[in-house]
């Protein structure tokens, strides 16, 4: 694949036009128009910019069809269908604080995007695909669920623990994976974060069930030094946590999908970043 096709490609996967690349450049969109037709390159100062403004290494900007024959897709599913299918199992279930938790989530987080994607995803992507998450892992548990659904409730939109229609049990879990319950900033408080959640079961799965999702969405979003803060901080941190999941007998079978996705997610980016 020619150098100026490869930026078109790449640049229209991320939901840019000409003229916003070529603002992050410090050139005219004329300029990036011409490198797409192949009709100039790039000088080579601008090479190091035009990967960064495109998420892409060096190597994977040059990248050419013997190891490219694929396009970029989203990582992110549709909101609408999880919302329908975690609803439906709640219902035949009978999961009264996952019924209510739904409503809920889509109304606090109405509005919301999430932070460091490339394209404009609907906040509520993250939370319903964290339930389906566990659901596909056979964690048909309201607590468990409700937990998923509310994770970033308190966190992201000022809700109180106190309002939230669930049991003493999911309030705090709610509470110990929200930053802002914590004093102090949050480079601060990462530790004593990190370690109260450690002690919780039903926390330290909706922690990493959260990163699991998070670890697959950062090549779409995280530049790479952030990937690479990404990985120390999870094999500090989340990891640990799977030995805590399986306290609970019956989530044995999930702490070992976790500990495999997120250990084969890392080992990947290890190698790429």
């Amino acid at each position: 694949m020619e150098l100026g096709s490869r930026i078109a490609e790449v640049r229209k996967s991320r939901g840019m036009t000409q003229e916003q690349l070529a603002d992050r450049l410090g050139v005219s969109f004329q300029a990036v128009s011409t490198w797409e037709r192949g009709e100039n390159l790039p000088d080579t100062g601008h090479l190091a910019a035009l990967a960064k403004a495109l998420n892409l290494s060096l190597d994977s900007l040059f990248a050419d069809d013997i190891h490219r024959d694929w396009t970029l897709e989203s990582p992110n599913f549709d909101a609408g269908r999880m919302y329908t299918y975690v609803k439906s199992k709640a219902q035949a279930e009978g999961l009264r604080q996952t019924l209510a938790a739904l409503p809920l989530m889509r109304e606090k987080h109405t509005g919301q995007v999430r932070k460091g994607m490339v394209d404009t995803v609907p906040y509520a992507t993250h939370p319903l695909t964290t339930a389906c998450h566990a659901l596909a892992m056979g964690l048909v548990d309201d607590d468990v669920l409700a937990a998923l659904l509310l994770h970033d409730i308190v966190e992201d939109t000022g809700t109180r623990p106190e309002e939230l229609p669930v049991s003493d049990r999911v309030r705090n879990a709610v509470s110990l994976v929200s930053y802002n319950t914590y004093e102090g900033k949050k480079a601060d408080i990462k530790p004593a974060y990190y370690a109260n959640i450690l002690k919780d079961p039903l926390a330290a799965l909706v922690k990493c069930i959260d990163r699991c999702n998070n670890l697959s969405c950062m090549a779409d979003g995280f530049t790479r030094k952030r990937m690479a803060e990404y990985v120390v901080e999870t094999e500090r941190y989340i990891l640990p946590m799977i030995k805590t999941i399986k306290s609970v007998p019956e989530w044995n079978s999930a702490a070992w999908l976790l500990k495999y996705q997120m250990t084969a997610l890392l080992e990947t980016f290890k190698r790429l970043v």
